[in-house]
């Protein structure tokens, strides 16, 4: 929704979401690894669940990143006014 009170040179979170997740799986791969061969496979299987939700994430973002830049309204557009105002 466009309210005129965007800032011009905002920009999008993907990258830093991108390497949050990177250190996110890494850590994930590793505590899964740790706690198999701990031999206590509550715990890896938590992290392994973890793991599954960081990639899934890691491949949306990859996605996104991908996808490019989407329409923007340009400066000549006017700001509209949110729903139920």
């Amino acid at each position: 929704m466009r309210t005129g009170s965007e800032p011009v040179t905002a920009r999008s979170p993907l990258r830093m979401r991108f390497w949050f997740s990177v250190w996110g799986l890494v850590w994930t791969i590793a505590g899964t690894v740790a706690f198999a061969l701990a031999g206590r496979p509550g715990w890896a299987a938590a992290c392994g669940a973890l793991w599954l939700v960081v990639t899934v994430d890691l491949v949306l973002v990859l996605r996104h990143i991908r996808q490019g830049p989407h329409y923007q309204p340009g400066r000549d557009v006017p700001p509209y006014e949110p729903p139920g105002s």
